[in-house]
């Protein structure tokens, strides 16, 4: 597993934890777009909007380009593909631990049923 800096790892789960900046994800997921664009379907200002997307900058999880006037989001999955790569890394762990406790618990029950067949 790649190691990623604790900070960067925080920033982006902080940043994952809001749904609008979820959405916000899913969204760019499709290809760039704009403050506007991104700001259409929810019930908040373009303000707010921006403020979704400073943190999601913040975090490394997008980056805003120029172009005229318009400055475009796009999706960088970097930073993504570092938490699933924590995320997987820790479900493995977890699986593995259970694995063993089923295995123990198996064991247990097999010495139990021989005690008694004794």
């Amino acid at each position: 597993m790649m190691a990623v800096a604790e900070p960067e790892l925080s920033a982006t789960f902080a940043a994952l934890a809001d749904p609008t900046r979820r959405a916000i994800l899913d969204r760019l997921a499709g290809g760039e777009a704009t403050v506007a664009e991104l700001a259409e379907p929810f019930s908040i200002s373009q303000q707010a909007v921006s403020k979704h997307l400073k943190v999601l900058e913040q975090a490394g999880l997008i980056s805003r380009g120029r172009a005229r006037q318009a400055r475009p989001c796009r999706l960088v999955p970097g930073r993504l593909d570092s938490a699933a790569g924590w995320i997987e890394h820790h479900r493995r762990l977890w699986a593995e631990r259970y694995d063993r406790l089923d295995a123990h618990l198996a064991e247990l029950r097999k010495q139990e049923q021989e005690q008694e067949t004794s």
